[in-house]
């Protein structure tokens, strides 16, 4: 088997290529990660949004731009979480002295939690510790009635950055001179969003944040500018009660396997629709099985179309596994939760050891407009 976090090169032939295009056009798409041909271009190059949704938009300094400027090779780097340096009682992030003004409630008893009468805002570096560690956890923490949409690009920069180096997305859009944000936004009524059901039934884009890096993210922020009323719900799968129902046999197989996560789709794609690429796309081979450095858990890292193949099996072998996973993970709806969204909504996740899926079912000429934090974290590793 390959080695884990090894850098790897992709060939394909033809047919595959095309395959690949289609198939990732709409998965490319649905991570919000494409750019609106029908903006400005100023003397610098830089792409943005027409005049028209510019005054529209009730968040303008968060709508995406996308500057011509490169940037170097992502490195390795020591990475130590901060769920590390917390306290087990959470006492740091649920201070007894106001537990009664705080509303805790789990979504499901596997996964997630819904969190009322806390400001994210508000948390000393002993409350992020909490945090980190809760979210490891409980996969994923759903904060209601949140400031940090209004506290600028600069405040949610340095809150992102105490857990970690701050991940720069390849293609997506950002807001100027803050690439460190990855935005989401959509119009219902843009072509790229009616287009996700041209040729599908429904979007199926389950999957992990930008896994194809040497250094993926765990704990990840997603911030609500504007929306609709309903729908836009975020769905996330628990990769390690998923793992823990494989039979023992099939455990004993996963293990030391790796597959190839690739950025290489994604970034041509980019190029194809007239926008840029900010680095070389990569590809590196991560474990199909990892373990979580705060909890010690196991959890299944799949990640929808960014994996390419298992390695060391044939291709045939390496579908066949590769599309029971998925189907596996994107039906198993006992270890799932669905997280709405309202205004002052920001979702926190972890992303070893969840998969999320992003819904397209509003309608109206409001859409949807988010920033995601994205701290990166350890390369991904599985124990014996």
């Amino acid at each position: 088997m390959a080695a884990q976090g090894s850098t790897v090169t992709i060939k394909q032939p033809n047919e595959t290529i095309q395959q690949t295009k289609i198939q990732s056009r709409i998965f490319y798409s649905n991570f919000g990660t494409g750019f609106s041909a029908d903006g400005n271009r100023d003397e610098n190059g830089v792409l943005s949004v027409s005049n028209k949704k510019l005054e529209a938009s009730k968040y303008p300094e968060w709508l995406p731009t996308w500057d011509p400027k490169t940037y170097p090779k992502l490195e390795s780097f020591e990475f130590v979480d901060k769920g590390l340096f917390a306290d087990p009682e959470y006492k740091n992030i649920f201070p007894p002295e106001k537990r009664n003004s705080i509303e805790v409630n789990d979504i499901s008893p596997l996964l997630g939690t819904e969190i009322r009468g806390i400001q994210l805002s508000e948390l000393d570096d002993s409350g992020k510790n909490d945090l980190a560690r809760l979210v490891a956890e409980r996969g994923v923490l759903v904060f209601r009635d949140q400031d940090l949409k209004d506290k600028g690009l600069e405040f949610n920069k340095k809150l992102g950055e105490y857990f970690g180096p701050l991940h720069i997305h390849q293609t997506s859009g950002a807001p100027r001179d803050y690439p460190e944000f990855h935005i989401v936004y959509k119009k219902s009524d843009e072509p790229i969003t009616k287009f996700q059901y041209n040729d599908r039934l429904s979007g199926k884009n389950w999957h992990s944040d930008v896994s194809y890096e040497l250094h993926p993210p765990g704990i990840t922020f997603l911030v609500l500018l504007e929306g609709p009323k309903t729908g836009g719900d975020t769905l996330f799968a628990d990769g390690v009660e998923a793992y823990e129902r494989l039979s023992p046999h099939f455990k004993e197989f996963l293990k030391g396997v790796t597959c190839c996560h690739s950025g290489f789709t994604q970034a041509n794609l980019s190029k194809e629709q007239g926008s840029y690429t900010r680095r070389e796309p990569v590809a590196h081979n991560h474990p199909i099985v990892r373990t979580h450095p705060v909890t010690g858990k196991k959890s299944l890292y799949i990640s929808g179309n960014f994996v390419t193949h298992i390695n060391g099996l044939k291709l045939e072998e390496s579908d066949l596994i590769l599309n029971f996973l998925k189907n596996y993970i994107a039906s198993g709806y006992d270890f799932q939760i669905r997280a709405k969204w309202e205004e002052g909504t920001v979702a926190i996740w972890d992303n070893r050891r969840v998969i999320h899926a992003a819904t397209f079912d509003w309608r109206g000429v409001t859409g949807r407009h988010l920033f995601r934090i994205t701290p990166q974290a350890e390369r991904p590793y599985d124990t014996d």
